[in-house]
Parts: structure tokens; C-alpha cells; sequence
């Protein structure tokens, strides 16, 4: 185990040579991937979207696609479709950007209502259906994708389905200015992500995925999770709380955040460290919220201090 998470900090490493002063936002995108799921990178242009997410996909030598999501993009873009071959006199399939191990999906929510849901069965299942002939895509599969946020000029809101199926939702923000200078400096030498040396393939990914499902969560940590879960759904400031299956991403990227952290087992500290970044997309605040401009992340840290945190230990 000692040796996969040394290979998962230096993919960290790796990535910090080209995003600055972010570091957080690297830890959290590292956990969500080692947990297999896709993560949704939310923020206004130019803050460094789309350099996080080319960056972990350049650490990591697997094969990797990039869409620029805009109105004219079709549903046979992301899954393929089916042409006639003349000379062989039978269709064949023609694939779409889902055939990778890493796709980059930016500015997804430019496109339109039916091309982003083409995405939802890939997402959740890792298969994409053309013609009723179901086809798996290459494991690992991760899908990075970036938003403007909501109200940006052309952008057309995700449908909580989608959102749904996204383990964590983060910001970047702006750089401090020490950060800044950096950037600048480093943006005078040329192109950065030519720094990023891959460090993994395919194969050790997987592997390294499988010792993360097996990061122990002692009972009472199951207990503090369900907790947490169902606080959002009784919340009176909250609409629409966490589902199910953001239960089991919220359990999934803790065992992750633990991971990091170079230990086999969770504690409390690691489910309120990745907390709000499974919540922040799933929660949808009622009318009363909004209208006393009160934000998901004051009722997140609501919930946080009013579910009492357990004292577990270790197995």
C-alpha cells in the first residue's frame, strides 16, 4: 500500500507544478478520482478549470479525450454512431470521445439539454448503447468536466440526474498574489503542462482504485455519514436534500481522503473534509432560503456542527 500511495502523491506533485497555490482543489480532484468517480470543476473562465483537469490527465499516461461543449455539439459526438460500410457491406461503429480512460469535458453545461444527456448511462454505468448494441468503455473512465456558472452568458443548467451522477462538485477561485506572481513568472517560460511528466498507466490506477475500496470505515463512521445525509433531507431550509447514491460517493471519496492522508482506515475528519464538495451540487434550497440569501454553504456548515462527531476506533 505504501508504494500506491507514494505513486498518488507524486501524481499530486506532478500537478502542482502547473496549478498554484491550489492545492486543496488538487487533494479533493485526486480523491475523487481514486474513489472512481467524475468530478465537476465550477467556476468563471480563466481561474485554471480546464489546466487542473489537462494536468491530471497528462500525469497519468492513459489515453484521454477533450470536447468543447457548445450548442452545435450532437449526442453522436459522445457516444459514436453507426455507418454503412460500402465495401464490407454492413455498419460499423464509429466511436465517440466516451472511448477513453480520461474525458475532458468543457463548458458542458454550453450545450444543449439533449447532448449533455447523452452522457448520463456512461457516467453511471460505463457503457454507451448505439443502436441497441451496448458497449463498454476502457476502465478506468473518468469524466473531469467543467461549468461556467449558472446565468453565465449561453450556459444551460445541468439537470439534477446529471449533477447526480457527479461525486464531487468544486471551485478553484481566485489566486492569492504571491500565487499570481508565480503564474506569471511561470506563463513567461512557455507552455507548463510540457513540465508534467505521467508517473502512471491504466493498469496501476485500477489497482490503486481497488486499495481505496478497501480503506476500513468503522461503524460509527457509516453511522455519522447517514446522519449527515439525512440532516439534508429534513433540513427546513433545503428543497432537495442528498440521494442515495450521493451517500455512496460521499462514503466512496472519504475512504480516498484517507488514502491521501496515508492511513487504511477513515476518521470523522476525513467525511467533513469532502463533505460539502459531495453536497454543494446535490443540495437545492427551498424558496425561503433563497429569498433570505442564505447560501449551501452556511447550511452545510449547519449541518456539520449539529451532527455530532463520533469517536471511533481504530479496526
Amino acid at each position: 500500500m505504501d508504494k500506491y500511495m507514494e505513486i498518488a502523491q507524486n501524481i499530486v506533485e506532478e500537478v502542482k507544478k502547473v496549478v498554484i497555490g491550489k492545492d486543496e482543489c488538487i487533494r479533493k480532484v485526486m480523491a475523487g478520482i481514486l474513489s472512481g468517480g467524475h468530478i465537476l470543476i465550477e467556476d468563471i473562465p480563466g481561474v485554471g478549470k480546464t489546466t487542473l483537469a489537462l494536468s491530471f490527465a497528462k500525469s497519468m499516461g492513459m489515453k484521454w479525450n477533450r470536447i468543447q461543449f457548445t450548442p452545435d455539439v450532437l449526442p453522436t459526438d459522445i457516444t459514436g454512431f453507426s455507418m454503412y460500410d460500402k465495401y464490407i457491406g454492413e455498419f460499423r461503429y464509429q466511436e465517440g470521445v466516451v472511448m477513453c480512460n480520461f474525458l475532458l469535458a468543457d463548458e458542458i453545461n454550453r450545450t444543449s439539454p439533449k447532448t449533455q444527456s447523452a452522457l448520463l448511462e456512461v457516467m453511471e454505468e460505463g457503457t454507451v448503447t448505439v443502436d441497441k448494441v451496448t458497449r463498454k468503455v476502457p476502465n478506468p473512465f473518468v469524466v473531469i468536466a467543467t461549468e461556467n456558472p449558472s446565468g453565465s452568458a449561453g450556459t444551460q443548467m445541468l439537470p439534477e440526474s446529471q449533477l447526480d451522477r457527479f461525486f464531487i462538485s468544486l471551485t478553484i477561485g481566485y489566486p492569492e498574489v504571491e500565487h499570481e506572481i508565480e503564474i506569471i513568472k511561470g506563463n513567461q517560460e512557455g507552455n507548463l503542462l510540457k513540465n508534467i511528466q505521467s508517473v502512471i498507466n491504466a493498469e496501476m490506477l485500477v489497482s490503486i482504485q481497488k486499495e481505496v475500496e478497501n480503506v476500513y470505515i468503522h461503524d460509527v463512521i457509516y453511522k455519522y455519514i447517514a446522519e449527515l445525509i439525512t440532516m439534508t433531507r429534513n433540513h427546513p431550509m433545503i428543497e432537495l436534500g442528498i440521494s442515495p447514491r450521493g451517500t455512496i460517493a460521499l462514503t466512496k471519496v472519504t475512504k480516498a481522503i484517507a488514502y491521501l492522508s496515508g492511513r487504511d482506515y477513515c476518521i470523522p475528519r476525513d467525511v467533513k473534509e469532502i463533505f460539502y464538495n459531495v453536497a454543494r451540487h446535490r443540495i437545492q434550497l427551498n424558496f425561503k432560503a433563497r429569498t433570505n440569501q442564505i447560501k449551501v454553504e452556511d447550511v452545510v456548515g449547519e449541518i456539520l456542527n449539529k451532527v455530532e462527531e463520533p469517536t471511533p476506533k481504530r479496526k
